[in-house]
């Protein structure tokens, strides 16, 4: 190189990057048409880290702080580059800074309903989402296997990987925690643990770490909802006749409290005449079954055993 070369050159004196926006993982500094002036400036910030990037290969990593750019302090860089005298400045690598902030409130979800067999129900269909934080944590892992060379590498391009790793070790883990779909809500906490736990060795085989995962809500789609619905209303009416008579014994009482005219007492004294045929009805079998005597429908006298009128007043049974 000319000494005209070398006087034309742009060289950089302080190396330093603002975040401009949120979700920002890795940002390559502009290099084009210019070098690093020995001695130079570099600026780390406390949430950021630094890699000089020669040819392709991490040749050094920067934590937070002030550093000056020489040959005393860049030994890896100096042996890679083979320090050049003649008007030749010494940096020619990239430099490419990595966000250490965390990056939160990442959503993670099943986009379909995932099978598992569940001990009470048989096979059922789930569906969960929740959150999760992570952070770069390892420039020279990330570098390699992520972001490679791109002027810019965002959360946003790392989304679908990471939900994806999510759904199968979930998925795995639902399926071999031997908990029933009723107990998931209590065991939110323990099963996000085991996902956790499962998913940081993949995390940090891209250079991430995994700071915080977190399971919002387990349940089932609607149809499967409804017919879970249907059965746990059932479980709690217990004895449908005990049912049948409280709903009888309800609907007589409002028909009783209808005082609306001498049509309206009609139709409350015969709805209420019919919910007591229909009471009586449901006591029936189970008297029979209790050897209790039977009363006359009409007049309230007791009937003998088999009776098909009252002796009373005649009223079939």
């Amino acid at each position: 190189m000319s000494l005209g070369d070398f006087l034309n050159k742009q060289f950089i004196r302080v190396i330093q990057w603002n975040e401009s926006e949120d979700g920002v993982l890795s940002y390559r500094y502009p290099m084009q048409d210019m070098e690093i002036e020995n001695g130079g400036q570099l600026t780390v910030r406390e949430t950021q880290m630094a890699a000089f990037i020669n040819e392709g290969r991490i040749a050094d990593v920067f934590g937070p702080g002030l550093h000056t750019l020489n040959t005393r302090n860049l030994p890896i860089l100096t042996d890679l580059l083979n320090w050049s005298k003649d008007f030749e400045s010494p940096f020619k690598s990239d430099v490419y800074f990595f966000s250490t902030r965390l990056q939160m409130d990442q959503k993670w979800g099943t986009a379909t309903p995932i099978t598992i067999r569940d001990k009470e129900f048989g096979a059922v269909r789930l569906r969960a989402y929740g959150n999760y934080s992570y952070k770069v944590a390892d420039p020279r892992m990330f570098f390699t296997q992520v972001c490679g060379t791109r002027q810019r590498y965002l959360a946003a391009d790392l989304e679908d990987q990471l939900r994806a790793m999510i759904i199968e070790k979930m998925a795995g883990i639902f399926a071999a925690s031997n908990v029933s779909f009723l107990d998931m809500a209590s065991n939110q906490s323990a099963l996000a643990t085991r996902i956790a736990a499962e998913i940081k060795p993949g995390f940090a085989a891209l250079g991430l770490d995994m700071s915080q995962f977190i399971v919002e809500s387990i349940s089932l789609p609607d149809e499967l909802q409804k017919i879970m619905d249907q059965r746990i209303g059932m479980s709690m009416a217990g004895d449908i006749g005990k049912l049948t008579q409280f709903e009888a014994a309800e609907s007589l009482e409002e028909a009783a409290q209808n005082t609306g005219g001498t049509a309206g007492m009609g139709v409350g004294l015969g709805a209420g005449a019919a919910m007591a045929q229909a009471l009586m009805g449901q006591t029936r079998p189970a008297a029979a079954q209790a050897g209790v005597a039977k009363f006359c429908m009409e007049c309230g006298k007791p009937l003998p055993q088999g009776a098909k009128f009252c002796p009373e007043c005649g009223k079939q049974q």
